[in-house]
C-alpha cells in the first residue's frame, strides 16, 4: 500500500514539474535560427537580445489555427492596452508565401519570424511547444514571467503585463 501511494504522488509530481513555468529559455532554443521576413535568418538569442530592455510578448502562431485566427482580436487589444511592449510572432506555418499573407491578413505589428520545421522541429521541442497560439512573457531583462499561456489566458496576460508596466 505505502509503495502504491509513493508511486502515485511520484507521478503526480513528475507530471507537476512538466508543466511548471520555466525563468529562461532552454540552452538548445538559443542557436535555433528562425526566418525573417526579409528571408535571412536570426538566432534566437539575437531575437531575444533585440528586446532586451523591453517587456516582450511572444507569440508563437501559424496562419492556418483556427484557434490563432480566433484569438487575433484579443492580441490586437493587448498592443492597444500595451502599447510600450514588445511584441514577436514566431508562425509556424509550412510556407513564407502563406506567413506573409497571415502577417497582410491580420494586420500584425511587431517582429516577425517563422520557424522552418513547423511545431514538432528543434525550436517547437526546445520551447516545449504544444499547442497554438502560445504566449511567453519576457520582463525587461529577459527573463521569462509566463512560459506557457495559450488563447483562453488573455486575463492572466493581462495581468501580468500590468504587473510589469
Amino acid at each position: 500500500m505505502k509503495k502504491s501511494i509513493f508511486a502515485l504522488a511520484l507521478t503526480i509530481s513528475m507530471f507537476s514539474c512538466s508543466k511548471a513555468q520555466k525563468t529562461s529559455f532552454s540552452a538548445a532554443a538559443l542557436p535555433i535560427k528562425l526566418t525573417t521576413t526579409a528571408g535571412d535568418s536570426k538566432a534566437f538569442s539575437e531575437i531575444l537580445a533585440a528586446h532586451k530592455g523591453k517587456v516582450t510578448l511572444v507569440e508563437v502562431w501559424a496562419s492556418w489555427c483556427g484557434d490563432c485566427v480566433k484569438a487575433m482580436p484579443k492580441i490586437k487589444a493587448i498592443q492597444a492596452e500595451f502599447p510600450g511592449v514588445d511584441y514577436v510572432f514566431i508562425s509556424a506555418d509550412k510556407t513564407a508565401d502563406k506567413w506573409a499573407e497571415g502577417i497582410a491578413k491580420h494586420e500584425l505589428t511587431g517582429a516577425h519570424y517563422m520557424m522552418t520545421d513547423g511545431m514538432k522541429g528543434a525550436f517547437g521541442q526546445a520551447i516545449d511547444l504544444d499547442w497554438i497560439p502560445r504566449y511567453i512573457i519576457l520582463d525587461a531583462q529577459g527573463k521569462i514571467i509566463t512560459y506557457r499561456a495559450i488563447e483562453t489566458d488573455f486575463e492572466t496576460i493581462q495581468t501580468t503585463l500590468k504587473s510589469l508596466n
